[in-house]
């Protein structure tokens, strides 16, 4: 479980890092890939490491931090 926490945590962060070179982006951007980030490593925590409740997690965090970010 820890592995995959800590996978979690490092793609989180290198999707964050990929996203950031693009240019100036927008506070709403920046909200969105937040929020993906948090969602997806909550998600895993809370799931015990399950796939779909990363990605859900990622999800309805993203769609938070884009809503948050307008």
């Amino acid at each position: 479980m820890f592995k995959r926490t800590v996978v979690s945590i490092a793609s989180a962060v290198a999707l964050v890092s990929a996203l950031s070179g693009c240019g100036t982006p927008s506070r709403q951007t920046v909200g969105t890939a937040g929020g993906a980030a948090l969602g997806g490593v909550a998600g895993n925590v809370l799931t015990n490491g399950s796939t779909l409740g990363t990605v859900g997690g990622a999800a309805v965090g993203g769609v938070i931090g884009n809503q948050l970010g307008k």
